[in-house]
């Protein structure tokens, strides 16, 4: 299996007690080379081309971005209350780092056909196509797709999505789009406010709002529900994970109780759905997750389900 990530998704500096903090991924790589009985090659993300990001955002929007980034300090790109979203001086190659990782994981998976999963920061799929918010400021995922559907004549992509945040921006980005599918289950409401079962653009969107407190066996049948059954009969070519582990019972920013093992259980049926209509193609993104212990424990869970 690949695992794609890059030392200057380390450098993405967010500020004293922000929750997406570098040890997010810190944790999460050293959790992954403790994983036995998998093999496992790391391989450095490229900086992704704007051309290519462009698929998706327009460079205007990008550009104006990157014209913000401070040469020291932090600034936040939103208006209160949610200036969370923050640019430092090493911003620019840790988005594009993390963008470029599902570039060059997508050439890997035609090319190789092998899993892979992109562990990177800042995540993605809050970034609207001219919007950063959420952590987020280029939508990784979704120019993913956009790049398999251009360069691999891929028709049909389909997103799931498991954060415990609604994915606004990716189902903004593909909401009048019949031929990228996008599933989400999430704690609702919650932020960012999205996610509603009433929002289903061209018949391409399938939302699962889940109530807080949850545990995983309901969502799991909720899940197999509401997600997965749309996705299988839309049968698509590649399936892409947003792989949020905030759902988790112990993260600090949601309400859900789902265990660690329950991300094995999640992974599993994605993995089982691609092998019927993906020839097992499947790309898995970082997203949220926000407790270092849940998250040690989790990217297991859902690594060894890629895997299987």
């Amino acid at each position: 299996m690949l695992v794609y990530t890059h030392p200057e998704c380390l450098l993405k500096d967010n500020g004293f007690n922000h929750p997406e903090r570098k040890e997010r991924l810190e944790t999460i790589i050293e959790s992954i080379k403790q994983i036995k009985d998998l093999k496992i090659n790391f391989v450095d993300a490229p900086l992704a081309d704007i051309k290519i990001v462009s698929l998706v955002h327009p460079i205007i929007h990008i550009e104006k971005i990157f014209s913000n980034i401070p040469k020291s300090g932090l600034i936040g790109v939103e208006k209160e209350p949610y200036a969370d979203t923050i640019l430092c001086s090493n911003s620019k190659n840790a988005i594009l780092r993390s963008c470029g990782a599902g570039i060059a994981a997508a050439d890997d998976l035609m090319k190789k056909n092998e899993r892979i999963f992109c562990a990177v920061r800042p995540p993605g799929h809050h970034a609207e196509t001219i919007k950063a918010m959420g952590f987020c400021f280029i939508n990784n995922i979704a120019v993913t797709a956009r790049y398999l559907q251009k360069k691999y004549n891929i028709n049909k992509v389909a997103i799931i999505d498991f954060d415990v945040h609604h994915g606004n921006g990716t189902q903004e980005i593909f909401y009048g789009d019949e031929t990228v599918a996008y599933a989400s289950s999430h704690e609702f409401p919650l932020f960012p406010g999205t996610g509603s079962e009433d929002e289903n653009g061209v018949g391409n969107i399938f939302n699962a709002p889940l109530k807080a407190g949850m545990q995983g066996k309901e969502f799991l049948k909720i899940f197999d529900q509401k997600i997965l059954k749309p996705i299988d009969k839309f049968k698509p070519e590649v399936i892409l994970i947003s792989a949020g582990f905030d759902a988790h019972t112990r993260d600090p920013l949601a309400s859900l109780n789902l265990e660690s093992e329950d991300f094995y259980k999640v992974t599993k049926k994605i993995v089982d759905l691609a092998n019927i209509h993906s020839k097992g193609r499947v790309i898995s993104f970082l997203e949220g997750g926000y407790d270092l212990l849940a998250l040690s424990e989790s990217i297991k869970h859902h690594l060894l389900a890629l895997k299987s």
